[in-house]
């Protein structure tokens, strides 16, 4: 329910949304504040997206693992296949591998302000409580839907978005939202859950109480992505629909430190190569971003050299990759040689005989 309601938000946004990229990069510089700019048109960009999906890494077994959600578990099936209905079975579990980590929106934090209709002091004290007048017809969506509130004053007014919240989950109701904020968003509940590690249940409860421009879903969502990245906890949340936004908001904030170094340790060069274009992106007027190169290991040591918070730690930890490799192809050519599969001389491949 809750990846079928973020998936359908994440295709509505996406046509709401739709701009120029070219357009929002001219305008792109470190030096600018990032809170002030609209982070959708360039988080919704196909390229955006696919440098997001490789840096998710998919791992199937985690993706299709067990979740407690209380419901009775499937028994599983077993068939017997063909090779061409094998080959047919993996493409669909990878269209369903997909659909599972659709990536809830990142968009801009709405502002609250509520228009006034007009003013008629003369209906000042009558009431001790608002009036909020809810249209409940069919064909209406809960963002468009007019409501309005007549305050104890007088006024008359467009309801803000608490008061809309309300209304919508009264009388079109979804399923496992609540009303009210739950206490599990508030401390000591909520750091009760970070220190228990349970941020994909935390991410998934916001997204289900919260629309994706919701202040509160800000908070809650920076609160936890600035913990997985204090204490490097990133494993946790990858090959989730949750590893892009939390990716694509340290890039947005300028903190990607931490996360290429856990990326460059685990020799996920790739995956280093796409933070960095995908930095270049948000930031395309950084010294880097003007060395661009097409080879993974010298886009990130320009980088390492022209832009990175920690030069001499980034760039320690490229030399053990690369020497890192270096030892791992010798291993490889002298296990080939001791099983006869490459020339001695010159490490060309024998010809079988």
């Amino acid at each position: 329910m809750i990846i079928m309601m973020c998936s359908r938000i994440n295709v509505i946004l996406r046509h709401f949304y739709k701009q120029s990229t070219w357009n929002y990069r001219l305008c792109s510089t470190v030096s600018q504040t990032t809170d002030n700019r609209d982070p959708a048109p360039l988080f919704f960009d196909e390229y955006v997206q696919e440098l997001l999906f490789t840096l998710t890494r998919i791992n199937y077994e985690k993706i299709f693992s067990i979740r407690k959600e209380g419901k009775q578990l499937k028994t599983p099936q077993y068939k017997f296949m063909t090779d061409k209905e094998l080959k047919q079975a993996r493409s669909e579990i990878i269209i369903k591998a997909k659909n599972w980590i659709q990536m809830p929106p990142v968009v801009k934090m709405r502002s609250d302000k509520c228009e006034i209709l007009s003013k008629d002091p003369a209906l000042q004290g009558y009431e001790t409580s608002n009036f909020i007048f809810t249209d409940i017809s069919f064909g209406s969506n809960n963002r468009n839907r007019l409501i309005v509130v007549r305050d104890t004053n007088g006024t008359l007014r467009h309801a803000n978005f608490n008061e809309r919240h309300r209304m919508n989950q009264i009388y079109f109701p979804i399923e496992g939202r609540e009303i009210h904020t739950p206490k599990m968003f508030n401390n000591p509940y909520l750091s009760d859950l970070l220190d228990r590690e349970e941020y994909e249940f935390i991410l998934d409860r916001a997204c289900l109480q919260f629309e994706p421009d919701d202040p509160e879903y800000h908070r809650v969502t920076k609160e936890v992505y600035s913990y997985i990245n204090k204490l490097k906890k990133f494993d946790v949340l990858r090959s989730t629909r949750h590893f892009g936004p939390l990716v694509f908001y340290l890039v947005w904030k300028n903190d990607i430190h931490t996360l290429l170094m856990d990326i460059i340790e685990s020799k996920n060069i790739k995956e280093a190569a796409a933070l960095i274009r995908l930095y270049h992106l948000v930031y395309p007027e950084t010294k880097s971003a003007k060395e661009l190169t097409e080879d993974d290991i010298e886009l990130i040591r320009t980088y390492a050299i022209l832009d990175s918070v920690d030069r001499y730690e980034l760039t320690s930890a490229i030399e053990k990759y690369e020497k890192f490799q270096k030892e791992k192809e010798k291993i490889e050519i002298g296990i080939k040689k001791a099983h006869g599969l490459i020339n001695n001389e010159n490490g060309n491949y024998k010809p079988k005989t």
